[in-house]
């Protein structure tokens, strides 16, 4: 077993843990946006890893039989992903701001009191 290679493996599964449990334990919205925010991290430390190949060169055509190349796919799909992650995170992030105006909270179990009361 080669412990070094498995490193960003290991660390990947630690962050999507710990941003599942902040996800799921967490009535603050803001704290509910931070543990996506960690989860989609590890996500992309996930698939970055994946994508490396050892010894692996950029897809340039090189003279040579025994020529081992990376394939660039992985990481350009990445860059898109977190462009989107910032995206989703800045819209999350509004919604906050108007359900903090409409409710007076940002406290899961205070906004579900808010809105039994009116009904």
């Amino acid at each position: 077993m080669e412990w070094p290679g498995l490193y960003n493996y290991w660390i990947a599964i630690f962050l999507m843990m710990a941003g599942l449990y902040i996800v799921i334990a967490q009535g603050n919205l803001i704290k509910k946006m931070v543990g996506l925010s960690v989860f989609q991290a590890s996500v992309f430390i996930m698939y970055i890893t994946m994508g490396k190949v050892t010894g692996g060169t950029a897809p340039i055509i090189i003279p040579g039989d025994n020529v081992v190349y990376s394939n660039p796919l992985p990481h350009v799909l990445i860059l898109t992903a977190i462009v989107v992650g910032v995206a989703t995170l800045a819209l999350g992030l509004a919604l906050i701001v108007r359900i903090n105006e409409a409710y007076g909270s940002i406290e899961e179990d205070d906004i579900e009191k808010e809105e039994q009361s009116t009904r």
